[in-house]
């Protein structure tokens, strides 16, 4: 027959298991995994599609690089009405976050501001912020 203290080792395991899957659940930081070459495939799409010498493809190209991060932080199941607050949730995660802020600003004012002119050089930074953000998640 079984031992008291075996029963209680057996117990004693499967409580200690319960108790790290309700840890990584509270804490979020279980895993997403995605379809990488997807995700490769459109940053590449959005980064061949910056072009200096076309000015309205810097506008373009950041406003479809915040879309795929976004579409990232959806896809992870980040609660959020919008983009802004879905990055709050994941800040921690880059290893520039300041960058992904500067970038996801950058695209507002595209978006919100009237006569908001993007240089090359800004467009530029706000990519690599991108394809770094995408790359601590995993995406790319």
């Amino acid at each position: 027959m079984f031992s008291s203290s075996l029963i209680f080792l057996v117990i004693a395991i499967i409580a200690v298991g319960i108790l790290a899957l309700v840890a990584m659940t509270l804490t979020g930081k279980h895993s997403h995994t995605f379809d990488v070459e997807e995700y490769q495939t459109k940053w590449l799409k959005i980064e061949n599609s910056l072009t200096r010498d076309n000015p309205q493809s810097y506008s373009n190209a950041v406003i479809n690089a915040d879309k795929l991060l976004d579409r990232a932080l959806n896809e992870m199941g980040l609660p959020g009405k919008t983009m802004g607050e879905r990055l709050k949730r994941v800040t921690d995660r880059f290893e520039k976050p300041n960058a992904v802020w500067s970038a996801h600003k950058l695209r507002n004012q595209i978006a919100h501001e009237d006569d908001f002119y993007v240089e090359y050089n800004q467009a530029s930074r706000a990519l690599a912020a991108f394809r770094q953000a995408l790359k601590d998640l995993g995406a790319i």
